[in-house]
């Protein structure tokens, strides 16, 4: 596969490996391909089992451009946390569906910027539990938390004694989904949970999004979806109109608006990777 790009820092550093994790967290499956754990892979990381390896080389074959996409997203976070934490003046963030650290993950890019930056993760599986118990720790001056908790059911996360704890509700919060909506199928009705979420933000708040697309290269994005499904993951590509949708309509988009996530506020113009290489969309909205 693609080894990681230089750019993205270390994506290995002190980290254990899912393997060598021992005793094994309750409740982890090791058996079957997870999201967080075929992520890991495609942007080089080791968390990872020899069923999620084989799952993603799979996606890969029918997709080359799964790997690319993956780290784009990250990059695409690295970017988006700089602008909200240096311009827009965010301390607070909300990170639904963190998945399994990277280095560096949301809470170092804030608190480089914001010392004091408050982070809560919040992630349903056990082996992105283990490792951010471990590895999310916070800059003296800053907190982080770890929320185990399910998007499908927000109440889950908004009720949890960690958020209140580490967020303050009555002050601007940026909520982080990044790449996780793509998981859920439209009966799941993801605009509504991304509502009531966002509903429950002050103004000034922002919602920071990334989805999978197969807009540009349709045959191979969706067969790579096909992979996902038949491993028991479905997986839902929605065009830029269809993500737009999940933006609550009172939510004002920052510019340049839904684009490729490597066309969001690139560091280098022109960005030197292809459109076509690059199957997401990236957005920052603003609550006034």
């Amino acid at each position: 596969m693609t080894p990681p790009d230089p750019a993205m820092g270390s994506l290995h550093g002190t980290f254990v490996s899912a393997e060598a994790m021992d005793p094994r967290p309750e409740g982890l499956r090791v058996d079957i391909p997870h999201t967080a754990r075929m992520y890991d892979y495609f942007l080089g990381g080791k968390n990872n089992f020899p069923a999620d390896r084989q799952a993603a080389e799979h996606v890969l074959a029918v997709f080359p451009a799964a790997g690319t996409t993956a780290r784009a997203n990250r990059a695409f976070l690295h970017r988006a946390v700089r602008y909200l934490a240096s311009e827009a003046r965010i301390d607070q963030f909300l990170d639904v569906g963190t998945g399994i650290p990277t280095s560096p993950n949301l809470h170092e890019i804030a608190q480089a910027i914001t010392p004091a930056a408050r982070v809560a993760y919040v992630d349903d599986d056990p082996v992105v539990l283990a490792h951010a118990r471990a590895l999310l720790t916070s800059s003296p001056e800053g907190r982080t938390a770890y929320i185990p908790a399910d998007l499908h059911y927000p109440p889950s996360i908004l009720a949890s004694p960690d958020l209140t704890d580490t967020l303050n509700l009555d002050r601007p919060i940026a909520l982080s989904i990044l790449a996780v909506l793509h998981f859920f199928l439209d009966d799941a009705r993801p605009a509504e949970l991304v509502a009531e979420l966002v509903d429950q933000l002050t103004p000034g708040s922002y919602l920071l999004l990334s989805h999978g697309t197969a807009d540009l290269v349709p045959d191979a994005a969706n067969q790579g979806a096909d992979v996902y499904t038949k491993n028991g993951i479905p997986l839902r590509l929605r065009t830029r109109e269809e993500i737009q949708a999940l933006v609550p309509d009172e939510l004002d988009i920052v510019e340049p608006g839904i684009v490729r996530l490597h066309r969001w506020r690139p560091d280098t113009d022109p960005d030197p990777i292809a459109d076509s290489d690059v199957s997401g969309y990236g957005l920052i909205a603003y609550k006034p």
